[in-house]
């Protein structure tokens, strides 16, 4: 029998229920059940052929060894000019830190600010990483709801008013993973007012959504706002906008005074992002963005069927998500858990959702759908759900 002694600090580090549930769904797939998998938060489009392409270049050309552990130049120049086309905000090349997803930034942030005695607020409903690494850190995770009424997005005062002389920092995620919630721009800018009395609060901004928004609505960076620039932790990627999931290219815009800590903490923790999926990135940013338009559009037809068919089922409603690819459904009507419905509709209907409470407490009663997946498979799930609810 094994007598290694682990840390106790791998027992506060939490996962990431939707791999759960995808090996399950896998599994079931395996054993010949038809599985419709609405779970995962991974676009169904293959990376753009030129992307591709890029990468495969970039091997070809020798590009076999270490980076500078921040990214290359070009890569960082790219990301810089891109912000400034897509916000209007001027970005420091040397400000800009690439790393292997989005994820080493939410764990990188929580390492620097978070210690035993210190506070992070972060949202629930919302990504389970961010209360894992808070947790991880030492920190006291601080949770703070979404506003229903705002579309399940981050409201000013909610966060405004957990802040104490020990808060270090706050987590915003804006389009939001798992609701698709968008701060409008006027809680925004009551948020950033408000933290002007509060100098000490630095600002993690997961904008990994960006470029996914629906219905006329308009993304908001926090870079727009110059007084808070120099504690703002800007997180963006690669991965949904560019169907680039598996490349594990993401980067961050980290204020002056945070970029050499982060560098080396890239180089303790994996030296640098691989050569090729930077190069493909690069091609990504500077080529042609017609694949990312008609992405979001085909995302635009899939979460109107989405929230029509989930409107239409008994016992559940559905609001309006207004960015990235996610529809936060309201099953309180089914009378079920949220566990309990997830398990049923994968067992009994071969439909894989993932449980609003894996993304918090306040995510009890609510489960996430996630639309990356065809017209046609969010039809057959409906209905499959649909038929297990009038079942019952």
């Amino acid at each position: 029998m094994s007598q290694l002694r682990f840390a106790a600090s791998l027992s506060r580090l939490g996962t990431e229920s939707a791999f759960t549930v995808l090996a399950r769904a896998n599994a079931l797939a395996a054993e010949g059940h038809d599985i419709v998998n609405l779970g995962i938060g991974q676009p169904d489009f293959p990376t753009p052929p030129h992307i591709v392409e890029a990468g495969i270049a970039a091997l070809r050309d020798g590009h076999h060894g270490y980076t500078p552990a921040n990214g290359i130049p070009a890569l960082r120049e790219a990301v810089a000019a891109d912000l400034a086309r897509r916000h209007g905000a001027e970005v420091d090349p040397g400000h800009v830190v690439a790393v292997p997803g989005g994820k080493p930034t939410m764990f990188f942030a929580m390492l620097m600010f978070g210690e035993p005695g210190a506070e992070i607020l972060y949202p629930d409903p919302g990504f389970p990483i961010y209360g894992s690494a808070i947790a991880y850190s030492g920190a006291t995770a601080v949770p703070y709801p979404l506003s229903e009424t705002l579309g399940h997005a981050p409201e000013a005062e909610a966060i405004l008013s957990r802040i104490t002389d020990r808060t270090r920092l706050i987590v915003v995620n804006s389009p939001g993973n798992p609701t698709g919630g968008v701060m409008p721009k006027a809680e925004i800018d009551a948020l950033v007012a408000g933290l002007a009395k509060h100098p000490h609060v630095a600002i993690l901004s997961d904008e990994i959504y960006s470029q996914m928004l629906y219905g006329g609505r308009e993304h908001v960076s926090f870079l727009r706002y110059p007084e808070i620039r120099d504690r703002l932790i800007l997180l963006d990627g690669w991965s949904k906008t560019y169907a680039m999931t598996g490349w594990r290219l993401g980067y961050a815009v980290w204020p002056e005074a945070a970029v050499d800590h982060v560098t080396r903490l890239c180089i303790n923790d994996h030296s640098c992002v691989n050569a090729s999926a930077q190069y493909a990135g690069l091609a990504a940013l500077t080529g042609p963005q017609d694949a990312v338009a008609e992405m979001v559009a085909a995302f635009d037809r899939r979460r109107i069927v989405t929230v029509e068919a989930l409107n239409a089922l008994p016992g559940v409603s559905c609001a309006d998500p207004g960015g990235a690819f996610y529809a936060f459904a309201d099953i309180r009507g089914t009378g079920l858990t949220s566990m309990d419905t997830q398990t049923l509709f994968l067992e009994e209907a071969g439909v894989a959702t993932v449980a609003g409470t894996s993304f918090g407490a306040n995510g009890e009663g609510f489960l996430r759908i996630s639309y990356a997946n065809s017209e046609a498979n969010i039809s057959k799930a409906m209905e499959r759900i649909g038929a297990v609810l009038a079942a019952r």
